[in-house]
């Protein structure tokens, strides 16, 4: 059955999942937004599609040196078919353009972005990788088979990159909306057709890379992840004369507008929440503190006497903040969005956090941590993919001048220093609760700055007021649990991260919309293009959504130095492949991406 091996977990939909963040910089480009509104210029639309043509003739010759590699008559079949599919697409593209309703202009210069893909795929096709075993002339059935799943690792991503892109849009269209200017170019790139043709290439990769080794795979898995980065960068470099409402850092006028960046802490920067951290701190280092002869409540109890009383309080604090939840709930849910009221039901959930607060004081968990120990484990803290990056950039941009301020209910503002600080990220503004210490240990109770989701909104009118006649005000914030509702619609940009059920329930009570930013950002488009303007602006109850932090830093900075670690300037972990294209020796880098490990436990952050 086509696609099989994909849904069975084959490595095309592996690489996929894995490298998908870096597709979302070509969703969120200039280009694509504006496409996706239906008021993309058409002199910027037919300059891309003019650049199909070099597309297709280095797929189609690419499909032939792999054809000639693979020994299999099936799998010589399996790639003659493709090769047939795109050979037919050359053919007809001509006309398949004019059906479209475009008339292409003469372009036979391939732009830069065009050449990098095109020279890197017809130079996997005709090299081979320094290391490995493949001469010039490819003797054995398994090189010949690998230097075949090889070529076709660096063309898959560029078909799942096409079909991605055309179903999110797809889904922003109504099913009876023909005045949509690229409705025909969205409806092939997203019809079963095309959706076959992706999974077919993808199950001759999966085919072609069974008898390969572990190190093999590695790098395919590094063409494919070169590739993906060279076809979204294809789309972000295109061309586009017109006013748009992405990157929000390049449109934004640094000598009028000052913008502001508030985020919450746990489970939006970071993969733990940072209450189970210190807790596991003070169950770690409790033997520790015995041994130095430690008089603390703390050392007087042991690490299972610890975990015991710890486990006791988060149970209690699930239950209690699920009823605290569902009493909310219980009134009718409003026709229309109403601040007031959701400001004042989060005040039964300031009152539990409060009482929540005391509970772990009298508990003395939190008595007898060292400082230093709070603070390695900061320093090892694991982020959530894509945060560190995005805030290293912005407290970098000169131009932006962004400030940058973090609200958190963390008890210990030392645990948010360490873990920024380790990522040079010192200019962050961290408002939080604060460990109260004596001579470097905790002495167990809490210094309460922030406890609630009102003290969260103090905390953010007080910045604001403070940065009032710097110039025009754009305030954006994002977080991902109840306690950030009234600041994310506060803002003149809410953005929620993570999948709170809590906090989309609340806001669904309260007439809060949650939008996908992409679609929100294709609205917004349409909006400047028909209305020659457009504004953010708080309290308009409505959140956007992003399932990662990729989609953040596309929106904000654009593509920028994030695709270019991947095409301009590969880092020093690379492979270096050795060419031999026609009569110039030409040699790329992949980037050698290790997987971060998630599975970070507690016991390695202290």
């Amino acid at each position: 059955m086509l696609g099989r091996a994909v849904m069975d977990g084959g490595i095309a939909k592996r690489f996929w999942i894995k490298f998908r963040n870096d597709s979302v910089f070509a969703l969120y480009s200039p280009f694509f937004v504006c496409l996706a509104s239906g008021r993309l210029d058409s002199d910027a639309f037919c300059h891309c599609i003019s650049q199909d043509v070099h597309f297709l003739k280095a797929f189609a010759h690419a499909y032939e040196m792999a054809e000639d590699c693979a020994y299999d008559d099936d799998d010589k079949s399996g790639i003659l078919d493709l090769r047939k599919r795109v050979v037919q697409r050359l053919k007809a593209h001509d006309i398949l353009v004019r059906e479209w309703g475009f008339e292409l202009p003469d372009e036979s210069i391939s732009n830069n972005a065009t050449v990098r893909y095109t020279d890197f795929l017809l130079a996997v096709a005709s090299g081979r990788v320094e290391g490995e075993k493949v001469p010039g002339k490819i003797a054995t059935p398994f090189e010949r088979t690998k230097v075949a799943a090889y070529i076709l690792g660096a063309m898959a991503p560029c078909m799942r990159l096409y079909s991605s892109i055309s179903n999110e849009i797809q889904a922003l269209l109504g099913p009876d909306d023909s005045s949509h200017i690229y409705r025909k170019w969205i409806d092939s790139y997203s019809s079963q057709n095309f959706e076959e043709f992706a999974f077919q290439i993808e199950d001759m990769l999966d085919k072609l890379s069974i008898s390969l080794t572990g190190e093999e795979l590695e790098v395919i898995e590094k063409l494919y992840h070169q590739a993906i980065k060279l076809g979204a960068d294809f789309f972000t470099k295109q061309p586009v004369s017109q006013q748009t409402i992405v990157p929000l850092a390049h449109v934004l006028d640094p000598a009028e507008h000052r913008l502001t960046i508030f985020c919450d802490f746990d489970l939006t920067c970071t993969a733990f929440d940072s209450a189970a951290i210190l807790a596991e701190i003070a169950i770690i280092t409790a033997p520790k503190a015995y041994s130095n002869g430690s008089q603390s409540q703390l050392a007087r109890m042991s690490s299972a006497d610890l975990r015991s009383t710890w486990g006791d309080i988060s149970t209690q604090y699930t239950e209690e903040y699920e009823q605290c939840i569902e009493s909310i709930m219980v009134g009718k849910k409003v026709e229309k969005f109403d601040y007031e009221g959701l400001h004042k039901s989060l005040e039964q959930v300031a009152e539990f956090e409060k009482r929540a607060n005391i509970r772990v004081i009298k508990s003395g968990v939190l008595q007898g941590l060292d400082i230093e120990d709070i603070e390695r484990a900061g320093h090892r803290l694991t982020l959530q993919e894509g945060c560190r990056g995005f805030f290293q950039k912005i407290v970098k941009n000169d131009t932006l001048k962004a400030e940058v301020h973090v609200l958190s209910y963390c008890w210990c503002g030392d645990l948010i220093r360490s873990a920024f600080s380790s990522a040079d990220l010192d200019e962050l503004k961290v408002h939080s609760n604060e460990f109260a210490y004596e001579q470097g240990v905790t002495t167990g109770d809490i210094v309460k700055n922030v406890e609630s989701p009102m003290d969260k909104l103090q905390a953010f009118n007080d910045i604001v007021k403070e940065r009032a006649g710097e110039g025009k005000p754009l305030t954006l914030y994002i977080g991902g649990e109840v306690g950030d509702l009234l600041c994310l619609l506060q803002a003149d940009i809410g953005i929620v991260i993570g999948s709170s059920s809590s906090l989309r329930r609340l806001g669904d009570q309260f007439g809060v919309s949650f939008v996908p930013l992409f679609s929100g950002l294709v609205k917004k488009q349409r909006e400047l293009v028909e209305d020659a303007s457009c504004c953010w602006k708080g309290l308009s109850g409505v959140l956007y959504t992003v399932s990662s932090w990729a989609e953040i830093y596309a929106f904000i900075l654009g593509s920028g130095q994030f695709l270019a670690l991947g095409v301009d300037n590969i880092s020093k972990q690379q492979v270096r492949l050795n060419i031999k294209f026609n009569r110039t020796k030409m040699r790329g880098k992949l980037l050698r991406k290790t997987e971060k490990d998630k599975g970070n436990s507690y016991e390695s952050m202290v």
